[in-house]
């Protein structure tokens, strides 16, 4: 909402529902919201979820590399830690962009290489391994099947994010501290504010943290 409107009119499209719980969430508030997932296990899990809640979702079983999903079709399209699983991520970012309509939103979730801890898999400094060390280590920790089910074949850095986003024609690009109003937190607190509003005052603090953060967050504006 600090970015865009949210109303009856707003089309969303969700990349990787999971158990489905956001494109449930927004029917029982008559936001539409289609859901594109890989899984047919997981389909099938938010289908009978859906029914628990009285609603039936709207998710198709796709991937974001091979499914059409419009052109500009969409208000706001959602992927949250999914890209890293994404083979030919770029391929998937730029069906994005054309499927988004003009001033749109693509709200972006995934890891970052440098982070000291990867949500991916429990190992120090996982995301710093070259990406052939990684899979020989999951595969060793977790048999072959890992390389089909579930493997990060990305570890993002924002530096990367930013110019590919820019390069495709994102006009402007929001970070994990520019989304964050230091006027409207969960918990505030005087020296959280003073904390945030020094990290957006001064860059190079704010990159250090970005370069080592937990994850790549971005929002993005056609």
């Amino acid at each position: 909402m600090k970015f865009k409107t949210i109303n009856e009119d707003t089309k969303i499209l969700e990349v990787g529902t999971g158990s489905g719980w956001f494109p449930i969430l927004c029917k029982k508030n008559d936001i539409f919201c289609q859901g594109l997932e890989i899984s047919p296990k997981l389909v099938e899990y938010a289908q009978n979820l859906g029914r628990i809640h009285g609603v039936e979702p709207n998710i198709k079983l796709g991937n974001i590399e091979e499914t059409d999903i419009g052109t500009a079709t969409y208000d706001i399209i959602i992927a949250l830690s999914i890209f890293e699983h994404v083979e030919y991520w770029q391929m998937g970012v730029k069906k994005i962009f054309k499927a988004l309509r003009p001033e749109g939103l693509f709200y972006f979730y995934s890891t970052n290489k440098f982070s000291l801890w990867s949500g991916e898999y429990h190992f120090p400094f996982y995301g710093w391994l070259p990406n052939r060390w990684r899979y020989r280590l999951r595969i060793s920790r977790q048999g072959k099947d890992i390389m089909k089910l579930g493997i990060d074949f990305h570890q993002f850095t924002h530096l990367q994010l930013r110019r590919f986003f820019k390069r495709i024609g994102f006009s402007e690009l929001f970070d994990q501290f520019d989304v964050i109003d230091p006027d409207n937190l969960i918990h505030p607190r005087h020296w959280k504010k003073f904390i945030l509003e020094m990290i957006k005052r001064f860059k190079p603090i704010k990159h250090i943290l970005l370069f080592f953060s937990p994850g790549t967050l971005f929002i993005c504006k056609k």
